[in-house]
């Protein structure tokens, strides 16, 4: 196949990649809607004879067989939306012949990627975790909605300054990084819902019905956003410090406070204190989950307003 065939294949296997995570969406949300119970609080008998509240099972609530057949098409549609996400970029790179993150496009769109194969990986590991499916494949075909309207480019060689080694190693680690932490984010976002719901019912409240009475209980997302922000932290201080000597080599200086270094540098002190504020008396649970949020927020600002609307060293290359 030549180039423009290669490239327009990219381009067709990307709107199946929309439609089969839409189709994913879905299935999570008939998941949700149909397939799972309220969690019902057994009781213990007391040693006076009443009885207390027994400790809620760590992953949730049960599932019928209906819901695991919704779980398996789910689950089943994400992974073949991976493979033809996986497609997208192997054929564009071919195009290319290049490594495939050269502009904001492809870029936004392997970050995307990083981030359903560290849900699936998760989702295999803990099946209780699936559920958490419809919160990060909604964002998603969000994401890359907007990445096909407003981001998309087309099939080319690499601008002068980027046509280094170092783009392997310091936007391939970028990816990875931001990947990760946004399925952390997401996961402290549920954990900080779920655990109000807890609290209420803690208290004596009624159980609720709703989908946040069918999420996976607080303790399994709190260690979720907590474990993939571990494994994210030192990928993206690799990252940092890797645009860090790509920058002395490109520009003659290691740092300079250009608007994405700075961002680049926001995000690690935000995470930094996240993992730090997670073995802090006073600062576990709630407080910790916000400043991870917080964390999801300023990546999703680092890649979007600095790369789009502000200027700097980083602007010839959208990343």
């Amino acid at each position: 196949m030549n180039p423009d065939s290669l490239a327009a294949l990219s381009d067709s296997l990307f709107s199946i990649t929309v439609a089969l995570y839409s189709l994913a969406v879905v299935a999570f949300c008939a998941q949700l809607a149909f397939g799972r119970r309220p969690a019902r609080t057994p009781e213990l008998v007391a040693a006076g004879g009443g009885s207390a509240p027994a400790e809620p099972a760590p992953e949730g609530p049960a599932e019928d067989r209906r819901g695991r057949r919704w779980g398996v098409v789910a689950m089943g549609l994400t992974v073949l939306g991976v493979l033809a996400h996986g497609g997208v970029l192997v054929f564009r790179g071919l195009a290319t012949d290049r490594l495939p993150w050269g502009n904001m496009y492809e870029f936004a769109t392997a970050t995307v990627l990083v981030a359903v194969v560290a849900y699936i990986v998760f989702a295999l590991r803990a099946p209780a975790l699936r559920h958490l499916g419809l919160f990060v494949l909604a964002p998603v075909v969000l994401a890359l909605v907007l990445i096909g309207l407003f981001l998309y480019a087309q099939a080319g060689p690499l601008v002068a300054a980027l046509r280094s080694y170092w783009l392997a190693i310091h936007v391939s680690t970028a990816i990875i990084g931001f990947g990760i932490f946004f399925v952390s984010g997401i996961a402290s976002v549920m954990y900080l819902v779920r655990s109000r719901y807890e609290a209420r019912l803690a208290d004596g409240g009624a159980p609720e019905s709703g989908i946040v009475s069918r999420l996976p209980a607080a303790a399994a997302l709190d260690r979720v956003a907590h474990r993939t922000a571990v494994f994210g932290f030192p990928i993206w201080t690799f990252a940092v410090i890797a645009g860090a000597i790509w920058a002395e080599a490109a520009w003659g200086r290691f740092w300079g406070w250009d608007p994405k270094e700075t961002w680049a540098f926001i995000a690690w002190v935000v995470y930094a204190a996240y993992l730090h504020a997670r073995t802090t008396a006073g600062w576990r649970g709630r407080p910790a989950a916000w400043v991870n949020v917080v964390g999801l927020v300023v990546m999703i600002f680092n890649l979007l307003f600095v790369n789009m609307v502000s200027t700097g060293l980083h602007s010839y290359a959208g990343v």
